[in-house]
């Protein structure tokens, strides 16, 4: 599989944290890529990030955010959905790159849905469709989700 780099930015477009993949499939609206969780195990209360875990990640250059299906480092079961609203990704030969807009999705492999850091996101200075695409965009994880729509099958 190719090598990959991924590039979180923040909402200005300031590099906030990388890592290198692989590559699993491209087409013409999103990569997807595989990657394990690079940092210490921590419990942020609703859901306990593990060293290891394996990621399937899909970033979008056509929609405003990517999806995080997340592993077992232990068992390989599906743990959970991590949604993050970003702007659409920039999608290069050796780089993936898009500019997170904080607020985020969490989808429990019960069904569950728990928006996060939406203080964080109103706290934004955003253009106002900005604002309106990444409202929506939690909108329709939100409903692919609960209709169990790809990749949330």
């Amino acid at each position: 599989m190719p090598k990959i780099r991924i590039e979180k930015r923040d909402h200005a477009g300031r590099l906030v944290w990388a890592y290198d993949s692989d590559e699993v499939e491209r087409t013409d609206h999103y990569v997807l890529i595989s990657a394990h969780f690079d940092r210490a195990d921590r419990d942020d209360g609703y859901f306990v990030w593990q060293q290891g875990d394996r990621f399937l990640e899909w970033h979008y250059a056509d929609r405003w955010y990517n999806v995080f299906k997340i592993f077992d480092r232990d068992t390989g079961a599906v743990r959970g959905w991590y949604c993050n609203i970003t702007r659409p990704a920039v999608i290069g030969a050796g780089v993936v790159s898009a500019d997170d807009l904080e607020l985020d999705v969490f989808v429990f492999p019960d069904g569950r849905m728990l928006r996060k850091d939406e203080d964080e996101f109103h706290a934004l200075d955003l253009p106002a469709a900005d604002r309106a695409q990444a409202e929506a965009a939690a909108a329709e994880i939100e409903r692919l989700a609960a209709a169990k729509i790809a990749p949330f099958d």
